[in-house]
């Protein structure tokens, strides 16, 4: 069942330990098919490198396993939260990549003091607030707490970013720890920085929006 997305969701895993964006065995990428709801994730406590992918696990969106040798993500039920209460996004990445999560751990907004900031971001990354591993809660600051941004702070905790497939998801998780790293080093110099003024960031969403990258429309059902 789902074997194409099972190999997607997989390589995906791999590729957040390649990108620097998490330790040992932390963070996940989940992807909910269009099709049957169903949403396929990482293991828990699987060893990136080890992950194959027919260890990932297939669950309907209240949890129920519908495939899968290996006990799901600690993270499931947040990422089922969001998918039960967002129609639009398809693909959940969790990681606790450190500039951004230096700034979840003092639950900070990270404000767009790049064009590229505003380009994904738009104004600021969101932090929410506090919330407890394992249960639907982390899912509910999410839904809460990121609007119409495709990235938000755990406080206390690290990153979810989301996407209508498998790569906006992980590209917003990649852009949005080089923002963190140049944020943290800026404002290390000068504290008071301003952001980008409101009129840039509108200027810039809308050029990355509207002519950013290629014309020519890709089928983007998985990635």
């Amino acid at each position: 069942m789902l074997e194409e997305i099972k190999k997607l969701v997989c390589d995906a895993n791999k590729s957040l330990k390649e990108l620097n964006l998490v330790k040992w065995t932390s963070g996940n990428v989940s992807f909910r098919d269009s099709n049957t709801n169903n949403v396929v994730i990482k293991p828990s406590g699987v060893h990136f490198d080890d992950l194959k992918p027919e260890d990932m696990v297939v669950v309907d969106l209240y949890g129920n396993v519908v495939e899968g040798h290996l006990k799901p993500s600690v993270d499931t039920a947040s990422h089922l939260y969001v998918y039960r209460h967002r129609d639009d996004i398809h693909s959940i990445v969790h990681t606790h990549s450190p500039f951004a999560t230096s700034f979840a751990i003092r639950g900070l907004n990270i404000p767009s003091y790049t064009t590229t900031a505003a380009n994904i971001f738009k104004d600021y990354v969101p932090c929410s607030d506090f919330a407890a591993i394992g249960e639907e809660e982390i899912g509910r600051q999410i839904v809460d707490n990121i609007g119409s941004s495709p990235a938000v702070l755990l406080r206390n905790h690290g990153v979810f970013t989301v996407g209508t497939d498998i790569e906006h998801a992980l590209k917003a998780a990649v852009i949005l720890e080089e923002t963190a790293e140049y944020a943290h080093y800026a404002t290390l110099h000068d504290p008071d920085l301003m952001p980008l003024r409101k009129e840039i960031i509108e200027q810039c969403n809308h050029f990355y929006r509207t002519s950013y990258g290629q014309t020519e429309k890709k089928d983007q059902t998985i990635l």
